[in-house]
């Protein structure tokens, strides 16, 4: 079957929850679908305007207040491992999780060169005894007559521990992790049995075309280089048992997805969704490449350029207008004197602003500045006029 670069847009950012302007009925009941169906919501420490995990479900449900996740959390309904990075996940992902704790209780080694025994124990029985521990409980905490502290190998060693799976975060503090002994965080969790490796895989393959409505081997190998092999193995027995349909995206290759899908999504009438302001982690968007190939838009996140490299600015976020990107703007929360700054706006080329977008983009902005914790809007200098008079200055 072959299907168009239009019909493939539509079904990626209907299975991505953005097929509308606001997908879904809404409430924070809904928050776990959203939660189940993304299969992951990525967690990053930049604090440019609303954190990324909060941005991405903001813009899937607009009611959404950070103490729903919070509560989540509390429930044990949701936890924090890693996907392709650190992150949410759904409870119904735990098992799947159990594969890479095991690679890591195994001797793999998170972010540091070597393991440190030693302090893992000392981290357990602290925490076994005390309770549960903040990365800080640890610091200061002088060893003996010199002048060496714990607290640097203490985090690396809590850090080494929740990705093999002894420890959990229980609840975030601010922004700041509270670890637990996993038995304590999950009880359940002991008793479930790892998966195997075709398991692992095959719920890979299956969680990415629920996610992203149609996927390549590549996609959902990314960042997991060693599970490629296996991903492609899952991806032929699937196809083979009918429970994946492959594709054929017209000058782009061969791509899978589910058959039910399909044609569910390709046979109805597509509802283009109206404005979205993504975050530069947000789910639609983390693949770069596959952001290129679907919407032709080349993106780039800048906070790890160099400033005098950045052609766009430290923190653009990508806007979606329809089924396409139509530019991208630079912002800033301040949230002490209450405004959301335009930086710099940049539209794609051959896009120009009408009635439509500015009847859309106005509101939709400014409910990404009050969810940021802002009030108005200002645009700096050097951003277009057609931008800035959507947003005067009072």
């Amino acid at each position: 079957m072959t299907i168009s670069l239009e019909q493939a847009r539509q079904l990626f950012l209907t299975s991505q929850g953005l097929g509308n302007s606001y997908p879904g009925i809404n409430g924070s009941s809904q928050l776990m679908s959203q939660i189940e169906n993304l299969g992951y919501v990525q967690i990053d420490t930049l604090s440019v305007i609303a954190r990324a995990h909060h941005h991405t479900l903001w813009s899937r449900q607009e009611d959404y207040e950070e103490s729903h996740l919070s509560k989540l959390l509390k429930e044990k309904k949701v936890f924090e491992y890693w996907s392709h990075a650190a992150s949410f996940l759904p409870i119904s992902e735990y098992r799947f999780t159990l594969f890479r704790k095991k690679m890591y209780a195994s001797g793999k080694i998170h972010w540091f060169r070597e393991d440190n025994p030693k302090m893992k124990k000392h981290v357990l029985d602290r925490i076994r005894s005390e309770g549960p521990l903040q990365s800080k409980d640890f610091e200061h905490v002088q060893r003996g007559s010199g002048s060496w502290y714990e607290w640097k190998p203490a985090k690396r060693a809590l850090e080494q521990l929740f990705m093999e799976g002894k420890l959990m975060v229980s609840e975030r503090k601010g922004f700041q992790k509270v670890y637990d002994l996993a038995e304590r965080v999950y009880p359940e969790g002991k008793h479930i049995k790892p998966p195997t490796e075709k398991e692992f895989c095959e719920h890979l393959v299956l969680r990415a075309v629920r996610a992203n409505g149609l996927t390549t081997p590549s996609e959902i190998s990314y960042l997991r280089g060693h599970a490629k092999d296996g991903i492609l193995k899952s991806i032929k027995k699937l196809v083979a048992m009918g429970q994946l349909a492959e594709l054929n995206l017209a000058g782009h290759g061969n791509y899978y997805a589910a058959p039910n899908i399909v044609i569910e999504h390709l046979s109805d009438k597509f509802t283009k969704p109206k404005i979205h302001i993504l975050s530069p982690f947000d789910n639609a968007v983390i693949q770069r490449k596959r952001l290129a190939t679907l919407f032709g838009f080349d993106y780039i996140m800048e906070c790890y350029v160099p400033e005098p490299r950045r052609r766009y600015g430290y923190f653009c976020l990508p806007v979606l207008h329809g089924d396409r990107f139509i530019a991208r703007f630079d912002p800033k929360a301040d949230r002490q004197s209450g405004i959301f700054y335009i930086k710099s706006w940049f539209s794609e080329k051959g896009w120009k602003p009408d009635t439509s977008f500015e009847q859309d983009f106005q509101p939709k902005l400014m409910a990404l500045a009050i969810f940021s914790g802002c009030n108005r809007v200002v645009c700096e200098k050097g951003v277009p006029k057609e931008i800035k008079r959507l947003f005067p200055v009072r």
